[in-house]
């Protein structure tokens, strides 16, 4: 697996990119008995039995491996949603598992457990949550040190800082909070054939926040570009509001206007109903994504009054030792890199990885 750094990292982009990361949101939506599965009753049985113990003797689940939670069936079904997510389409949705009778103890065990299967676990934040929490704490998505996550605001058309991202469907928002994912690989082929000298600069390096959480040796702030074609594939890398946030920060060099073009073609690209697929998502379900080849996105939303009826969704992010060749600008530059070479999530020095049952 290559990691090393390109010396110019438009050298391919200027070829169209086949393959099963290319697909088109009507398509696929044709083809949804593919990308979905709904969990049968023995399957739940199987899933159940093993996230019990953990969650009766309230184990920390930095302690639960793959070994420690069995899925004899399921584990088979795992594998191939896995290869799906890694070397095909990049994206699956898992439905029905039952957590309003589980409680969030029982489901949280259940989901750790279903992603030991998956990948391992990498911190989300600054404060070393392996388990996240998408939820609205009452932040000001305006604030540069804010993440989206963390608010009720629109989420733009956006990548995470691991192989794979999982969330879990606890409770669903009064209205809004719709999901939506887009191949990246898709909207490199469109900015080609539309407006290939924009690819070039999508293709150059864009300065992005850490939103202050900055791991060792790191900077407050990253270059990296949005697409960059590696080893046949193309990764691709965005976060519109890192970009937007990065430019408070001194050093930084300024948006041209040329980038900025860019940069709106591509979000309204990934606007186009002919390219994304919007997808429902109810409690129990678990939507999984590979960060690589999917940008994903929700709408902003209203929350109930009550606190314990509002939107909340447990989230992994995950790496996986056989992804796909990734370039230096992520496992170097950006993210760092796990024992085996892959994207770490955020690891800020001296703080402890930690998989909270409440949202912090």
């Amino acid at each position: 697996m290559s990691t090393s750094l390109s010396p110019d990292p438009r050298i391919e982009t200027m070829r169209r990119v086949e393959g099963p990361q290319a697909w088109h949101g009507p398509d696929m939506k044709s083809r949804e008995a593919e990308w979905s599965h709904a969990w049968s009753a023995a399957e739940i049985d199987e899933i159940e039995a093993a996230a019990a113990p953990i969650a009766v003797e309230g184990k920390d689940l930095l302690t639960v491996s793959k070994a420690d939670f069995p899925l004899p069936s399921v584990s088979k079904r795992l594998e191939g949603i896995r290869r799906y997510l890694l070397d095909g389409p990049g994206f699956y949705l898992l439905r029905g598992l039952p957590v309003e009778r589980w409680g969030v103890r029982r489901a949280a065990a259940a989901f750790w457990g279903l992603g030991m299967h998956l990948g391992s676990p990498c911190s989300q934040n600054g404060k070393g949550h392996v388990l996240g929490h998408v939820t609205n704490l009452g932040l000001n998505y305006e604030d540069p040190e804010a993440r989206g996550y963390q608010t009720n605001a629109r989420l733009a058309y956006h990548t995470d800082s691991s192989d794979i991202v999982g969330l879990l469907c606890l409770r669903t928002a009064k209205s809004g909070g719709l999901s939506s994912v887009v191949s990246s690989t898709t909207l490199y082929n469109e900015v080609l054939a539309r407006r290939p000298e924009l690819l070039e600069i999508l293709a150059q390096p864009f300065h992005r926040t850490r939103w202050g959480e900055i791991p060792e040796g790191k900077m407050p702030s990253a270059p990296v570009p949005v697409f960059m074609p590696h080893a046949g594939r193309v990764i691709g890398h965005y976060v519109r509001s890192a970009i937007r946030k990065g430019q408070l920060l001194a050093g930084v060099p300024k948006l041209t206007a040329r980038q900025l073009e860019a940069l709106d073609f591509l979000d309204s690209l990934a606007e186009d109903p002919a390219l994304h697929l919007d997808m429902t998502f109810a409690p129990g379900d678990v939507q999984l994504v590979c960060n690589h080849s999917i940008l994903h996105s929700r709408t902003a939303y209203e929350d109930y009054p009550e606190q314990e009826r509002r939107r909340h969704l447990l989230r992994l992010w995950l790496a996986c030792e056989d992804g796909p060749a990734l370039p230096g600008w992520l496992t170097k530059i950006y993210a760092g890199e796990t024992s085996n070479g892959r994207p770490n999530g955020i690891v800020v020095p001296g703080v402890p990885l930690r998989a909270s049952l409440v949202a912090e």
